[in-house]
């Protein structure tokens, strides 16, 4: 499916408070990066939470245009959705599995799920018989995170019940890392291992251990299929390495106001912020339900023109404020932009200041910006 070389979405640009700029050449590069990263491996990619907050029904044809031919999704909705969006090829597997009583519809979208317990499994299984055709599945095992996934003694109740998979069609054995974002973590090793073993007793199918983190633990990590899902986005994939990814987005912010304060006058709820001498200040319009969360406002900052303008007192859900003083006057007045997320400051810079990661920035980004996605092909050199 042929991605246009612009897309614009939202509220109309010229009325938005804000633009969110989403480089789809960008994304291109990273899969490319990740899919070489992972040797013979197969590349897929996940979209659920609508692409980590980037819009999937922009993302995925895009991805799918790059070579990926599997998409994963949290929920069957993310699933029906995204298949209006891929080609009927495409192999979209749900995470969460089927819910009770949604067995059909897996059937109707031509989605598959994840089975992460005996229940889901036994659903699956009548679902097939009546059917009278072998269902398409993937099985989850819980190496060691405790979240989603068949336990151990589900595995040995499996290897013991010669009708346990009957009409079971499986696609790919899986279990998710719990400190892939760690490389000296030997969790990661343990969970190999414990994958390893677990697998010896199912039938023979491809195999998947990692996610975006993952890929960068090495060759022994990679299994048959990885699974990528925020390093698509720019996310970095761990603290300790080179960031070898490209940034993604960019986010834009109009100025609303502009004032100048002395050492008498307070900024925000709570008057938090007070200057010593003299300074011109700007209200921009984004805050905590654009995405920007109050905490770690102290260290946040715009862009203007290469100047680095701090964030002074508290967010508000609609609007930040801050200083300007030393940005170019001709450029401060209502409706300029200033940058809060770009190439100088990404979605990792935000997300330590606020004491959380690039994945819930990006996911946290709101609905009231103009949206604008540019699709130009990536340079042969990415």
């Amino acid at each position: 499916m042929p991605v246009p070389c612009a897309i614009e979405t939202g509220w109309p640009r010229a009325r938005a408070g804000a633009v969110l700029t989403i480089d789809l050449a960008a994304i291109r590069a990273n899969y490319r990066l990740l899919r070489a990263r992972a040797g013979g491996a197969e590349c897929a990619a996940v979209v659920k939470a609508d692409a980590y907050g980037l819009g999937a029904a922009q993302v995925a044809p895009t991805l799918e245009e790059e070579g990926a031919r599997t998409f994963f999704v949290a929920h069957i909705d993310e699933g029906i959705a995204l298949r209006r969006h891929v080609s009927p090829g495409a192999r979209i597997i749900v995470l969460h599995g089927a819910l009770p009583q949604t067995e059909d519809e897996f059937v109707r979208h031509d989605l598959v799920p994840v089975i992460n317990d005996i229940d889901q499994l036994r659903r699956w299984r009548a679902q097939a018989a009546m059917l009278a055709r072998p269902l398409p599945a993937v099985l989850q095992l819980d190496t060691g995170m405790s979240r989603f996934g068949l336990a151990e003694r589900d595995v040995h109740a499996i290897a013991d019940d010669p009708d346990a998979l009957r009409g079971m069609d499986v696609r790919l054995v899986m279990s998710h890392l719990a400190c892939a974002d760690d490389p000296a973590d030997p969790a990661s090793g343990r969970q190999r291992v414990r994958l390893l073993h677990l697998r010896g007793y199912l039938p023979r199918a491809p195999a998947s251990l990692s996610a975006s983190s993952g890929i960068f633990l090495g060759p022994d990590f990679h299994f048959d299929l990885v699974r990528p899902g925020a390093a698509l986005y720019g996310v970095a994939p761990n603290a300790t390495r080179p960031h070898p990814l490209h940034p993604v987005v960019r986010l834009q912010a109009r100025i609303l106001q502009t004032r100048t304060i002395g050492p008498d006058d307070g900024v925000g709820y709570g008057l938090t912020y007070r200057p010593v001498s003299p300074r011109r200040i700007a209200t921009i319009a984004t805050g905590y339900a654009d995405g920007f969360m109050r905490s770690g406002a102290q260290d946040g900052c715009a862009w203007l023109d290469g100047v680095r303008l701090p964030v002074l007192g508290r967010i508000s859900m609609d609007s930040m404020t801050v200083d300007v003083t030393n940005a170019p006057e001709r450029l401060i007045h209502p409706g300029a932009m200033v940058d809060l997320l770009d190439a100088r400051r990404g979605v990792d810079d935000v997300a330590r200041a606020a004491g959380t990661i690039g994945y819930e920035i990006l996911t946290a980004l709101g609905h009231r910006y103009h949206r604008a996605y540019v699709a130009e092909p990536a340079p042969a050199s990415f």
